[in-house]
């Protein structure tokens, strides 16, 4: 954003375990519950006044929902707790977007999974899905419905809703947007390729939730492969920064992203600016939400959860050329449908436009 012109910032929360750049955090880890929310209320605030457009990320903005009431909350004291805290959290959300409706600060917000995606809709749509193999309480009836209202809540006050993941265009309004990941630059991820050194295979995987992921069953593969004499070298990349988790990936051969959300994540696209081939489950009924022509350059190594062991088999029995050449095709396509200035200038003429409705004209500001 900053590169094409507009003066962009991005805030957070807190610092997380990855420790992204380029991001604001609004808490220090010393601060106490009221100090975090009298810093929240000045973020809103902020906002409010200093910028020309808003844009949320995650579904929400500073004051997300939360449900009133949750099944693993104990006790009476918990549970009012609990209870207060999800009005209050409720009540600021409106107070949120009405503030910045009141300012004409034209608003977009950009869902990224499960921020959007529900359990029983995805039980009722898909048959594999994450919601297939996570644990009980992943997803809830009360999650299930926040999400609904809060995707039906930003729906009225965003001028679009874009969304990263095809699965969720079933879920969120006709009015929704896809729009590939851009968080990488595609200066800085270079391309590595895949070694031509005849050595084992290296084999990356690297869960941010096991289940979720499909983990246990894409070990067990492997395992079972192992059994049979297959040679190669796991990668498994967990807790890591992302600057300690990429050099990890600089060491891979191929990756295997996820086998149940049925599309790509922010890790694929990494792995492939870098010429790495990457195995990944592609659901065939979503890519009719996506461009014809970005269906067309698809350059995955595709699996499923239930065909895994068989589509490791075979990719293990590949030349090395042939992953080489595929890692090129995915170098490739992240720069024809990932390169993050064509995005913002995409995401900026959307700003611009709605801008004009109000009357404001084109600006160079945003959050």
């Amino acid at each position: 954003m900053n590169e094409i012109g507009l003066r962009s910032a991005c805030y957070i929360y807190d610092v997380n375990a990855f420790g992204y750049k380029g991001t604001v955090p609004i808490w220090k880890p010393e601060d106490g519950s009221l100090t975090r929310e009298l810093k929240r209320w000045k973020a809103i605030v902020r906002t409010a006044l200093f910028s020309d457009v808003v844009h949320f990320n995650f579904g929400g903005g500073w004051a997300t929902p939360v449900p009133l009431a949750r099944a693993a909350d104990r006790g009476l004291a918990r549970k009012a707790k609990s209870v207060l805290g999800g009005i209050y959290l409720q009540m600021l959300s409106v107070v949120e977007l009405n503030l910045y409706r009141l300012f004409r600060r034209p608003m977009f917000v950009h869902y990224q999974g499960d921020d959007a995606r529900q359990g029983d809709a995805c039980l009722a749509l898909f048959t594999d899905s994450i919601a297939h193999h996570v644990e009980p309480g992943y997803y809830t009836t009360e999650t299930d419905a926040l999400k609904r209202l809060m995707i039906k809540r930003m729906e009225r006050y965003c001028s679009v809703v874009y969304s990263v993941n095809p699965d969720l265009m079933h879920v969120l309004g006709e009015g929704a947007r896809f729009i590939p990941y851009c968080h990488i630059s595609l200066e800085d991820w270079r391309p590595v390729g895949v070694t031509l050194e005849q050595r084992p295979l290296r084999i990356g995987h690297a869960p941010s939730h096991r289940r979720a992921k499909g983990t246990d069953i894409i070990l067990a593969a492997l395992q079972a492969l192992a059994t049979e004499g297959f040679e190669f070298e796991l990668v498994l990349v967990e807790g890591l920064s992302n600057e300690a988790a990429r050099q990890k990936y600089e060491q891979v051969d191929i990756m295997i992203d996820q086998i149940h959300a049925g599309w790509y994540g922010g890790l694929a696209v990494e792995l492939m600016a870098m010429a790495k081939p990457v195995m990944v489950y592609i659901r065939e009924d979503d890519l009719g939400f996506i461009p014809p022509e970005m269906r067309e350059d698809l350059p995955f190594v595709r699996t499923s959860s239930a065909s895994i062991k068989e589509d490791l088999r075979r990719l293990l029995a590949m030349p090395r050329e042939t992953l080489a050449e595929i890692g090129r095709k995915s170098r490739g396509y992240v720069e024809t449908w990932h390169d993050p200035r064509r995005i913002a200038l995409e995401i900026k003429a959307d700003y611009d436009k709605a801008l004009r409705r109000l009357g404001l004209g084109p600006k160079v500001g945003g959050e």
